[in-house]
């Protein structure tokens, strides 16, 4: 969920089929909901016109991080590619990823896509950022090669760009799993260099699959007040339900606390600072939940508040459990989540998408 140039909210959805095939596919359906009222009412339409993006010091605005900006995965067949690191089997399906060196690829195949909106130019241009990170892999699968580069961006107070993204796999003894890369820009997005590594370190008190678990993926990260990097990871994947974990950083990024599992379950964690101070989380699956940090640190949270009413145990019976936040003032937000069985006029259940405002505020 986010605004356009115009000040509107877009709330965007995936309408393909959960692929790396799908990446890059314009969709045959409508896939976004517009408001003109802040969040009060909503018409549907194929999503065409590009998010506002982050502001930049030089007055550029960028559009990075996420499947927006995801160029369609290429197939195998005519790639010019190196020497393949390793396979790896995912816990979906059984795919096999094939892993190559990224500084190895072709052009194509490098970097962080992405789109600038330069100041005082009426359009957006692709643009593809070079990558600094000597031991990252990159990898093929379903017969294509996806350029993938997913995670927040932040604007810190000395006007570089922070990153926390997913996938990261790495060269080594860590090759088994996923990590998430915290990486730094100091010329605004041109070009991106590895800060420091949330390597996956799992409770196995707290998750008895974490050995065989793909690893960390689907990062939420947010600045907090002082400073503090916070980044919360999920584990949940094709072994069942896994672990949220929670970690930090003092140093912007270069180091990270040991990853603390804090929730039993949860995937795309949503993290939200507000202007009066309170932190908002949004996750799901099962169903969708809110839960707030008060004091802003995420050392402690409130108990999940659900969004979605569980008619069964199925981890998506009800929703697919990824959630949007979005500020409107100092204490209220707007959480965009769905809801596979709506009761309709009609008397049946319907796939839905709903936008429910929250007004929050601080002991």
């Amino acid at each position: 969920m986010e605004r356009l140039l115009d000040g509107r909210i877009a709330v965007t959805f995936h309408v393909q089929a959960d692929s790396a095939l799908s990446y890059g596919v314009k969709p045959a359906q409508p896939n976004r909901g517009i408001s003109a009222d802040e969040g009060r009412t909503w018409h549907l339409v194929t999503a065409s016109e590009p998010v506002a993006g982050l502001l930049l010091p030089n007055g550029d605005r960028l559009r990075c991080g996420g499947p927006d900006v995801t160029p369609r995965a290429l197939p195998l067949a005519g790639l010019q590619l190196p020497p393949v690191v390793g396979t790896v089997t995912g816990t979906y399906g059984g795919l096999t990823y094939a892993q190559y060196r990224h500084a190895a690829l072709p052009p194509v195949l490098q970097g962080v896509p992405q789109a600038r909106l330069s100041r005082g130019n009426a359009g957006w241009l692709p643009e593809r950022a070079r990558l600094d990170d000597p031991d990252l892999l990159r990898g093929s699968v379903e017969g294509v090669f996806p350029v993938v580069w997913w995670g927040d961006v932040h604007l810190l107070p000395d006007g570089a760009l922070v990153a926390v993204v997913y996938p990261g796999r790495i060269e080594g003894g860590d090759f088994a799993h996923l990590h998430c890369g915290c990486y730094r820009s100091q010329d605004n997005g041109c070009s991106w260099q590895l800060q420091g590594r949330i390597l996956y370190r799992p409770e196995v008190g707290a998750d008895p699959s974490a050995d065989r678990r793909d690893g960390f993926t689907e990062p939420a990260s947010v600045c907090l007040r002082g400073g503090t990097l916070l980044a919360v990871l999920r584990t949940t994947d094709g072994l069942g339900s896994g672990p949220m974990y929670l970690t930090r950083s003092t140093d912007t990024g270069r180091t990270w606390s040991r990853p603390k599992a804090f929730r039993g379950w949860g995937v795309m964690p949503r993290l939200l600072l507000l202007g009066n101070g309170v932190l908002v989380l949004a996750s799901g699956r099962p169903g969708a939940d809110l839960s707030f940090s008060l004091n802003g640190r995420g050392e402690a949270w409130s108990p999940p508040q659900p969004l979605v009413p569980l008619s069964t145990a199925g981890l998506q019976d009800d929703s697919c459990g990824y959630t949007s936040l979005l500020a409107l003032t100092d204490d209220t937000f707007l959480v965009a989540y769905s809801w596979f069985k709506r009761p309709g006029a009609d008397g049946q259940e319907h796939k839905s998408i709903l936008i429910r405002r929250v007004t929050v505020q601080p002991n």
